[in-house]
């Protein structure tokens, strides 16, 4: 499941500080536009506590979290749409990620500049807005023609012209195609920027995160999606911590986990992914299967000769058999059932795979 989250903001919106502790990676964090330019890539576990568990169960060797891929992406600025900044090398890289992470500026810092000259978040977030949509309105005008001539000899492409001409009202008026709701797999060929599932980061400082008023007000901003508060230098700072230091230091900030850790979780779901478990002495691990998948469609993330050769499934709900203690306990009770290949995986199965090739 190589899928990415596109970090994307305003220069100096903490993009690089925050992927810098999402992937304890020396990525260059600068005081200027443009200090990312070519995107840098990391991969991120996904803090599950129920491997842990399993391991102590199971006695495993090791524990191997589920991942999610985010990609630090150059710095947009007003006219990206037309080629201003690194707007052509910001808009081909965010294309190629599969959902958006926009990192918007709440701190107040003066030694910190603003590429605007004000720190105001709503503002930040319809300067990125714009210039996606101002793209996509390029892509459909562009696109519609050949559409058009391709729809005389082939009627399917007429569900994608309506779906286009939809989406170009949706545009038209200022607002995304995510935001919209509207049904993106018709539309899946032009390979619109806001089509992307968005999630969105407020880079805030201490103060700010004791702010409900401030916080509740920056949500509706971007409902119906996710908002995710934190401060990157702070989360920069508890990464190079030792467990237990991180642990007190969050507790004396009354925080529950790390922003990073709620990050990873929501980043996860955006992508629409969930995992099934498999635990044994060797490892206990936290496989990625998109929502919906099959029986064997999960079998085969592990090797394809297990979705080839699919016989049966034994799965045990997580919670059963934590409660059971062991997997023969969680069978003495009737909990643990053989599925076939109709099954549909449900988030925090726990499976071992029959299958013959």
């Amino acid at each position: 499941m190589a899928l990415t989250i596109g970090i994307v903001g305003l220069p100096n919106a903490g993009k690089s500080t925050l992927f810098n502790a999402l992937t304890r990676n020396d990525v260059l964090a600068a005081n200027y536009p443009f200090a990312t330019i070519e995107p840098n890539v990391g991969v991120v576990g996904v803090p599950d506590p129920r491997l842990g568990v399993l391991a102590d169960l199971f006695s495993s060797e090791r524990s191997v979290p589920a991942t999610v891929s985010f990609v630090d992406i150059a710095g947009i600025v007003r006219g990206a749409s037309q080629g201003e900044g690194m707007g052509n090398a910001f808009l081909s890289h965010i294309r190629e990620a599969d959902a958006i992470c926009q990192v918007t500026r709440v701190f107040a810092d003066p030694d910190v500049t603003h590429v605007e000259g004000e720190v105001e978040p709503s503002n930040d977030i319809e300067t990125i807005n714009t210039e996606l949509i101002l793209a996509d309105l390029q892509t459909i005008e562009r696109a519609l023609p050949r559409l058009e001539k391709e729809a005389r000899t082939n009627k399917d492409k007429l569900a994608v012209i309506a779906a286009a001409k939809e989406a170009q009202e949706v545009l038209d008026s200022g607002r995304t195609v995510f935001a919209a709701g509207l049904d993106r797999e018709p539309l899946r060929e032009l390979f619109l920027l806001t089509a992307k599932p968005f999630l969105y980061v407020f880079n805030c400082d201490s103060d700010e995160l004791a702010d409900a008023a401030l916080l509740d007000r920056l949500r509706s901003i971007v409902a119906p999606a996710e908002a995710i508060f934190l401060d990157a230098k702070i989360e920069s700072e508890l990464v190079e911590m030792e467990p237990h230091e991180a642990r007190e230091f969050l507790a004396e900030m009354g925080m529950d986990e790390p922003g990073l850790d709620h990050l990873a979780r929501v980043a996860f779901d955006t992508l629409g992914l969930q995992t099934y478990l498999t635990a044994g002495p060797k490892e206990s691990r936290a496989w990625t299967i998109p929502k919906g998948a099959t029986a064997p469609e999960a079998a085969g993330v592990i090797h394809t000769d297990f979705q080839k050769g699919f016989i049966k499934a034994e799965i045990v709900s997580y919670d059963d058999l934590v409660a059971a203690g062991s997997v023969n306990s969680a069978r003495a009770k009737g909990q643990v059932r053989l599925e076939g290949k109709e099954y549909v995986m449900a988030d925090g199965d726990v499976v071992e795979f029959r299958f013959n090739v």
